[in-house]
């Protein structure tokens, strides 16, 4: 398989970030693919050029992993991506409305258990 070029790379990475986006793909698919597609390094090369065990690499790949933020950021940075926030749902169906003022709100400082065990 030949190297891809910049424009070859930009279009998979768009892919892959449109793929996610959708939720057609996986968070380990999609490192999988960057991975694979943009880069074709092997697990071992990848997982040291970002800071990774192989195994940590490998149960993110596989979605068995727990990473944290800062690990994704570190992969993704690789690809000059970053982690955002995507819609999932159109906005209309999201209710941006202030709580309705019979909502009872929680008084700081306030441990309802301790109220509780005093009585």
């Amino acid at each position: 398989m030949s190297t891809p070029n910049y424009e070859q790379r930009k279009q998979i990475i768009d892919d892959i970030m449109q793929g996610h986006a959708s939720g057609r793909e996986t968070l380990g698919t999609s490192v999988r693919r960057l991975r694979l597609e943009v880069t074709g390094f092997d697990q071992a090369t990848f997982a040291a050029m970002c800071n990774l065990s192989t195994k940590a690499l490998y149960q993110i790949e596989t979605d068995k992993g727990n990473p944290t933020l800062g690990t994704i950021e570190a992969i993704l940075r690789k690809f000059g991506l970053r982690l955002g926030l995507v819609a999932g749902i159109p906005a209309s169906s999201v209710s941006l409305r202030e709580p309705s003022s019979d909502m009872a709100r929680p008084v700081r400082g306030a441990n309802p258990r301790r109220k509780h065990a005093e009585r």
